[in-house]
């Protein structure tokens, strides 16, 4: 316990995410006695000097309650209709719950291009940090009512995840209704063990979280799983536990809680290497052979056309690209100094065939070291 409370100590910028399954029945509607122990649980954490934001499920399934609906709606339509009505409802709960606790909110709804677009991006960060002087508790959703298949984030864990690397945050704490990460499906296996601490996530991590999906909430320990691999390589610290407990969060500030905790990596990236590696979507991606791949992650090296087999994808000069090894497995994201176009007619040469072939001065690198972000070793 005593190494939890030293890593939990330092964090001083705090994302929590609250699963669906804590805000919102889609019989009873709203759980507002959830939502108001909630918010005095913030306001104390809060009062420890920590800046907390919160990405917030429950709008869809707020809409359900109100519509009386039997079931989660499954059409894009239908989400948004719901989602546009339950979003005011699930605000009016956390603005009368935040308002006992003398506490300022806002709402900040999201799409994929906040994240995409680096302007964008760069004007979302600042309004945080704005929110954030103020002493405001910003409380972030997906913006379902315009978000299309093509720029829908698609989950909250992820969200939040991504939410955190934008903020710059130190802790993200997802609440679910289950303890955190256990050795087999509890539901299913008696046996199973919860899993205390994650030092890294390993192949045999990713296999034992199984999808457990309900009907008013989306992903489930795989998509977590995936927002831990977005933080913790970009040195933020993640915890999942189980939001049921009304006192989790205070349990998690003194050191002493029941959940699992990801370890964040020893590395600091800077924003910009933030933004590259685990917000800025991957336009297309390369298959480099184990000369480049050792290349990358050994000798820190820049990635070169020589290393590459395969190029997939449309993307242009400057967009942000994935590289894979022979496996299909991604080990890192960069930015591209070639088109797919381009970088077909160059690939696995040398770099002083270059400029020959492309008839253009360039600087030799596919990705440039500075522009390169290690994801997966």
């Amino acid at each position: 316990m005593h190494r939890l409370k030293n890593i939990l100590g330092t964090k001083n910028r705090v994302v929590v995410k609250i699963g669906t399954n804590l805000l919102a029945d889609k019989e009873r509607g709203i759980n507002f006695g959830r939502i108001e122990e909630l918010a005095k649980d913030i306001a104390y954490i809060r009062s420890l000097g920590k800046d907390i934001a919160i990405v917030s499920s429950g709008a869809i399934g707020a809409g359900v309650s109100a519509l009386k609906l039997q079931e989660r709606p499954k059409t894009i339509p239908e989400k948004q209709a719901t989602a546009a009505i339950g979003q005011p409802l699930l605000m009016e709960a956390y603005e009368n719950a935040f308002r006992q606790q003398n506490c300022i909110i806002a709402q900040i709804l999201l799409t994929k291009d906040d994240f995409i677009n680096r302007s964008r991006f760069v004007n979302a960060k600042n309004t945080f940090s704005a929110l954030f002087e103020k002493n405001v508790i910003p409380i972030i959703n997906e913006n379902d009512t315009v978000a299309v298949e093509e720029i829908k984030l698609g989950d909250n864990d992820n969200l939040s995840a991504l939410v955190a690397n934008l903020i710059e945050a130190d802790l993200l704490i997802i609440l679910s209704d289950i303890d955190g990460l256990y050795s087999d499906d509890p539901s299913r296996n008696p046996n199973a063990e919860l899993i205390p601490i994650v030092e890294k996530i390993t192949p045999q991590i990713e296999k034992i979280a199984k999808s457990s999906k309900t009907e008013l909430s989306t992903g489930g320990m795989i998509t977590k799983i995936q927002a831990a691999k977005r933080c913790v390589s970009a040195g933020i610290a993640m915890i999942i536990a189980n939001g049921k407990n009304p006192k989790i969060l205070e349990e998690i500030f003194s050191g002493n809680f029941k959940g699992t905790l990801f370890l964040p990596s020893a590395t600091k990236l800077n924003v910009r290497k933030k933004w590259i590696g685990f917000v800025a979507y991957s336009k297309g991606y390369v298959v480099i052979d184990d000369g480049a791949k050792n290349a990358l992650l050994k000798k820190k090296k820049s990635l070169l056309p020589s290393g590459v087999i395969e190029v997939h994808g449309d993307f242009k000069s400057h967009d942000t690209i994935s590289v894979r090894d022979k496996e299909g497995k991604e080990i890192a994201k960069g930015i591209t100094n070639f088109s797919t176009s381009e970088l077909n007619k160059i690939k696995g040469k040398k770099t002083a065939e270059i400029e020959k072939i492309l008839n253009k001065q360039t600087g030799g690198e596919v990705i440039h070291r500075d522009n390169l972000v290690i994801i997966g070793e």
